[in-house]
């Protein structure tokens, strides 16, 4: 098959087309078929006309037109759609349903109305933006919230099928009234780059607790009192930042440790270039997972989390939407209920004294969803939808 992915920003600095839709492309053409990815790099435009090749995956940043034009979104919108065309695709796939990519499909389920396109179109949410999701996150206009949320449901009540990265999203979208055989539950899968286990920190002396976040899955006061129970039955524990939040979220957060006297208990190592996060995982005897009980994290798909167990690090997490499928409970990581700072603070200190506890659950987390979630396997699921119908 020919198959053109369309993406609503660049290959950088967001993750969805970089974590989800290139590795399922390259994972596609590994089995014979033909991808091209077009994205528009209104995010990152000194990518703006880039084109090249990654292991056989066609990318192509479009031209965008000039930002005083009145017109952009339309002449973005008819770029992508263009050169998702030219590719002659047997079927295009518009990852997310708002923004640029859900324009691409508005224009496209339009033109196959008219005959004029025989592609299958699929939609693929890997997120919830409406009321609950990223539309109370983030700092939208009114209008812009209007139009997203219109867009999310248009997307994923017309077109030939749909690719939802949690289980939380596969029931809304059947509740939206899709066939379950339109449906295909495709959760994001393990990064090339972090599938090394990482050497092993089950010896080190001090227990280094990470944090890879980037803070709008947790209340700050949560993290703060797990710290504090920790410190209170292993004095010197450390809790290691990486990440950096949307709003300052990690200044809260040290302005709370100091607050109670916990400020040298915090390592903030901020925002980390992905080569560099071996390094970090390999410094972590423990790691923290907090996800709020909302409908943003019970929709979501952690790749933070994959990251984590791909490379052997223990982890403590919420048991809250996809953190239970990618954790299978005392084997390969550790589930607690949500919210429950107590027990999450405990079960830090409980795989701190048993090092071969930590051990075991390091390489199984590590094998386990190294073999459930292979971009490889996963991508027979979406090959099986594309030749659907």
């Amino acid at each position: 098959m020919r198959i053109s992915m369309i993406g609503p920003f660049g290959l950088q600095p967001k993750g969805t087309m970089s974590v989800r839709a290139l590795p399922m492309a390259r994972a596609l053409v590994q089995r014979g078929h033909a991808v091209r990815v077009i994205v528009p790099p209104w995010d990152h435009v000194d990518d703006a006309g880039n084109k090249k090749q990654d292991a056989g995956v066609e990318i192509e940043n479009i031209e965008l037109p000039a930002p005083t034009s009145g017109l952009f979104h339309l002449n973005v919108t008819r770029a992508l759609v263009k050169r998702a065309l030219d590719f002659k695709p047997d079927v295009i796939h518009c990852f997310k349903p708002k923004a640029y990519a859900g324009l691409s499909a508005w224009t496209l389920w339009q033109l196959k109305r008219l005959g004029r396109v025989r592609a299958r179109l699929i939609i693929d949410t890997d997120d919830w933006e409406g009321a609950g999701g990223w539309n109370d996150l983030n700092d939208y206009s009114w209008p812009q919230r209007k139009m997203f949320a219109w867009q999310e449901q248009w997307g994923l009540t017309h077109n030939d099928g749909v690719t939802v990265a949690s289980r939380a999203l596969e029931s809304i979208v059947w509740a939206l009234g899709v066939r379950r055989e339109r449906v295909m539950y495709l959760p994001n899968g393990c990064r090339e780059a972090q599938a090394a286990i990482r050497q092993s920190a089950i010896s080190n002396r001090q227990l280094t607790i990470l944090l890879y976040t980037r803070f709008f899955e947790f209340k700050i006061e949560r993290v703060i009192e797990v710290l504090r129970r920790v410190v209170g039955q292993v004095p010197d524990a450390k809790l290691l930042v990486v990440g950096k939040g949307f709003f300052g979220e990690e200044e809260q957060l040290l302005r709370q440790a100091e607050t109670i006297g916990l400020q040298g208990s915090i390592e903030y190592a901020g925002w980390t270039q992905p080569e560099l996060l071996p390094e970090m995982f390999a410094r972590s005897s423990v790691a923290l997972f907090p996800f709020d009980d909302t409908l943003i994290n019970r929709t979501k798909c952690s790749v933070k989390l994959i990251d984590l167990l791909a490379a052997g690090v223990p982890v403590v997490a919420d048991a809250v939407g996809q953190n239970s499928e990618y954790i299978r409970h005392a084997e390969t990581g550790v589930l607690v209920p949500a919210g429950d700072a107590a027990a999450m603070a405990q079960a830090v200190v409980d795989l701190w004294y048993a090092p071969e506890r930590r051990a075991r659950l390091s390489a199984a987390a590590a094998r386990d969803v190294r073999e459930r979630f292979d971009w490889a396997r996963l991508s027979e699921r979406v090959e099986r939808l594309y030749a659907a119908g």
